[in-house]
C-alpha cells in the first residue's frame, strides 16, 4: 500500500463518525490530483500536493475541541503538530512533511502561497467549498478573476459554475 493510500486510511480513521469531512478532503484530493497532473507537476511535487489535499483540514478537530471555532486561521494554527505526527508515522521524509505542513498552514492565503502546488491546493479546496457553501455567482466570478491562476483550475471553475 502506498503512502497516499495509507494517509487516506489514517485520515478516515481520524475523522471517524464525521463523513462530510472525509468526503470534503476526498473531493479536494480528486481536484488537486487532476489539476496537478493536467498542469504537468513534477512527480515529487504532485505527491506533496496530493498528501496536502488529503490532510489539509486536520486542524478542524483540535480547533473545535480547544476553542469551539474551526475558522481557517484556527485550523491552520492547530494543524502543524497533528499533521507532522501523522506524516512521520507514515514514513514521510521530514523535508516532505515540512512542505506539506507549510501548504496546509497557508492554503487560505493566495498572497502567501506563490508556488504551483500551493496554488493548486487553494484552487481545489475553493472548488469544493464553492459547491458545499453554495457560493453566489458574484463570489465565483471574483474567484475566477482574482484567485484562480492555473488554466485547468479556471477551466474546471468555468465548467462547474459559469456555464454561460
Amino acid at each position: 500500500m502506498n503512502k497516499l493510500a495509507r494517509l487516506i486510511d489514517t485520515m478516515i480513521e481520524y475523522e471517524k463518525g464525521i463523513p462530510h469531512r472525509v468526503e470534503h478532503f476526498l473531493k479536494v484530493y480528486g481536484y488537486a490530483k487532476a489539476i496537478g497532473e493536467l498542469e504537468g507537476l513534477p512527480e515529487d511535487m504532485q505527491c506533496i500536493l496530493e498528501a496536502a489535499a488529503i490532510i489539509h483540514e486536520i486542524g478542524i478537530k483540535p480547533s473545535l475541541e480547544e476553542t469551539g471555532d474551526s475558522s481557517g486561521k484556527n485550523q491552520e494554527r492547530e494543524s502543524s503538530s497533528f499533521a507532522r505526527k501523522i506524516l512521520h508515522n507514515l514514513g514521510f521524509a521530514p523535508e516532505v512533511a515540512g512542505r506539506i505542513v507549510y501548504l496546509i498552514e497557508n492554503r487560505h492565503n493566495s498572497k502567501i502561497v506563490k508556488s504551483l502546488d500551493g496554488q493548486i491546493l487553494l484552487e481545489a479546496d475553493t472548488l469544493v467549498n464553492m459547491h458545499e457553501d453554495e457560493a453566489p455567482l458574484s463570489a465565483i466570478k471574483i474567484a475566477y478573476d482574482e484567485m484562480f491562476a492555473t488554466a485547468t483550475g479556471k477551466k474546471f471553475l468555468k465548467q462547474l459554475f459559469l456555464k454561460g
